[in-house]
């Protein structure tokens, strides 16, 4: 099993980037001979990856990171890079590897701060892999500020580094970033595509794993979870219940704080899982004792840890918001779709009844006036408003249609 494998879809970007790893190993073996590097190389030191949520840009660029990392045996014989087994694989791809950074942002956007450390690595030469490797994974949250200081880099980058960026589309790039990267673009995978791999990979039954493809639209790592998760499911199907429910006032605005509220305990339970550990291996870094005083000087370290925890809730809360609203545009579409007859293939089966009962009771106008007024609450959580007045005012226009 190649590194390639996890890319469900993604063929011509596979051969793209397994072509690049073949060249970096000609630029790796003429530098150690202190030769010219080829002239004709398809690597290059920055790399934009593009395409919409769920078409897997983070996984290529690690599995591009894990070849340009891949120390197989094999290798010396003319193996493919990327085995998947060997120690750089293995390490790039869980994130351990001491040469591959990986940068996402914690909250709304990627503060020049945190990338002040980053850019400086960028210049130093890999400590013990072939390449110094950074993947920044939300290049479109980077600010003016930290957006400048990733430019410089990319500029005049050390010889042995590589930028790897990922943002949904070229635009959300700065133009003087992107134009001095190799651009790939990534598509929405097949559903059928989508299902085989969660049968293959996952061990996941056939039905279930057609099904959370089809309601995620091909989105991979939502498919995942839909089909891994039972909770998962449960929050769906709860949102799919909810335009059901807003036939008066009150029951909107108690939709929209049981949205938010679900959203929230996301949030909490991951804080649960990582907040704890993080801090407990802080404080064993600064010196202190189990149980025992940190040591003087050391309280504003705590505290830009507490700040980055405290950002990162927020937005794993309105990220979690967002999948909600994504179903939510997903259900009027198949309404819409209902409503025209159209031989679009149906994402919300399982939700047929209450499809069946929308389709009826309205019209195409006020199906794409609902489409349009979940639209706009995901572009308000996006400007920061705040989620509870965001989802209140998307219900009670979902209400009236």
């Amino acid at each position: 099993m190649t590194v390639w494998d996890d890319l469900v879809g993604q063929e011509k970007v596979s051969a793209v980037l397994d072509a690049a790893a073949r060249d970096a190993d000609a630029l790796v073996t003429a530098a150690a001979a202190d030769e010219p590097p080829p002239t004709a190389s398809k690597m290059t030191h920055a790399w934009l990856f593009t395409g919409p949520p769920g078409a897997g840009r983070n996984q290529a660029a690690r599995a591009f990171a894990a070849a340009l990392q891949c120390v197989s045996p094999d290798r010396a014989l003319g193996g493919v890079p990327g085995c998947g087994f060997c120690d750089g694989c293995h390490t790039a791809l869980l994130g351990t590897h001491a040469d591959v950074t990986t940068v996402a942002a914690v909250g709304s956007e990627i503060l020049v701060k945190d990338m002040r450390d980053t850019v400086r690595k960028s210049f130093t030469s890999p400590a013990n892999g072939r390449w110094q490797i950074i993947l920044v994974e939300d290049a479109e949250r980077l600010n003016e500020k930290s957006a400048n200081a990733v430019l410089k880099a990319v500029e005049e980058p050390a010889p042995r580094t590589v930028w790897l960026l990922c943002a949904p589309s070229v635009e959300d790039v700065l133009p003087t970033i992107r134009s001095r990267c190799r651009h790939l673009t990534l598509r929405t995978p097949s559903v059928e595509a989508v299902a085989d791999m969660l049968v293959r990979r996952d061990g996941i039954e056939p039905e279930v794993a057609a099904s959370a493809a089809r309601a995620t639209q091909g989105h991979v790592d939502r498919a995942r979870r839909l089909a891994t998760d039972p909770a998962a499911r449960e929050r769906r199907a709860a949102v799919l219940k909810l335009p059901l429910r807003l036939d008066e006032v009150g029951a909107c605005l108690r939709a929209a704080q049981e949205l938010v509220d679900a959203a929230a305990e996301d949030a909490r339970q991951l804080a649960e899982e990582m907040d704890g550990k993080e801090t407990e291996e802080l404080k064993a870094a600064l010196g202190a004792a189990q149980g025992g005083r940190l040591p003087r000087g050391t309280a504003g370290v705590i505290k830009d840890l507490e700040d980055m925890q405290k950002r990162r809730r927020t937005r794993t809360q309105r990220d979690s918001l967002d999948v909600a609203l994504g179903d939510l545009t997903a259900f009027y579409r198949d309404v819409l779709a209902l409503q025209l007859g159209t031989r679009v293939a149906i994402a919300n089966a399982d939700a047929g009844e209450a499809l069946e009962r929308l389709a009826r009771a309205g019209a195409p106008e006020s199906t794409l006036r609902r489409i349009e007024a979940v639209s706009a609450c995901r572009e308000a959580l996006d400007r920061n408003v705040a989620p509870l007045l965001a989802v209140e005012a998307m219900t009670m226009a979902l209400r009236a249609g």
